[in-house]
């Protein structure tokens, strides 16, 4: 099993930073994965990875950053010793709604890709649901993305593709190539962890992984990221889904 990382996100509601990865470096974690929130201030991160040994081989920079200053944003990610950069989100408004529409969106992160690999950093995709769900023409969005994206790598959100009505196995074997980090993430069965948005701890929900750490061995994935979007308990979920993940 790979080193295990934690995605900072996943604590937000636990500040501050600095204590979170006090707990994470006594549990056993040896990375993290920031996000936007976290550059708030780039010299305590630093300094906090420092003193509690964690590093950051991925991490979260919007998309627009990346466009609009790209050496402002890869000076944090050079401070901070990233080695991937990951694009997370694209908001509703922004969404296309056509297939020639999400072309061009994946046109817009190839050309970010082109741009950060003249610095030496990569640069991949962070899927959600909405990415998974057929157009009017029936095209898929993440097809598309890919399709006019020769460059860009991938980190999977396993949980995410399968709340999109998508079949992760099959997603990892069909773009196998691209993929350099997976978010492991689960889901509560029906019913349950509502006050949690229906997220589970990684292992204690309705995912079977064992079969899909199969397929992901045939990737060149090397970062392994548990993330809950809203515990209510972080220790727990952090503690738990360790605990599981060393164990598939």
């Amino acid at each position: 099993m790979n080193p295990i990382s934690f995605q900072l996100y996943s604590a937000r509601n636990f500040q501050p930073f600095s204590t979170v990865m006090e707990m994470l470096a006594r549990l056993g974690y040896r990375q993290i994965e920031a996000y936007g929130a976290a550059y708030s201030d780039v010299a305590a991160m630093k300094a906090d990875m420092a003193r509690t040994g964690l590093t950051m081989p991925t991490a979260h920079f919007a998309l627009t950053a990346l466009e609009q200053d790209l050496s402002g944003t890869l000076a944090i990610a050079r401070t901070l010793g990233v080695g991937t950069i990951v694009i997370p989100y694209l908001m509703p408004a922004d969404r296309p709604t056509d297939a020639a529409g999400w072309r061009d969106f994946g046109k817009r992160l190839e050309a970010v890709a082109q741009a950060c690999s003249l610095h030496g950093f990569p640069v991949a995709w962070h899927n959600h649901d909405f990415e998974f769900v057929a157009l009017p023409g029936g095209e898929i969005p993440q097809a598309l993305i890919f399709e006019a994206a020769p460059s860009l790598l991938w980190e999977i959100d396993v949980a995410w593709v399968v709340r999109g009505g998508a079949d992760p196995i099959a997603w990892i074997q069909r773009e196998k190539k691209r993929i350099t980090a997976v978010h492991f993430k689960d889901i509560a069965p029906a019913g349950e962890a509502k006050d949690e948005d229906g997220w589970a701890d990684v292992g204690h929900g309705v995912i079977d992984w064992p079969p899909i750490v199969a397929a992901l061995a045939g990737t060149p994935a090397k970062t392994f990221i548990v993330e809950h979007d809203n515990p209510k308990d972080v220790e727990r979920f952090a503690r738990r889904s360790i605990e599981a993940l060393s164990k598939f």
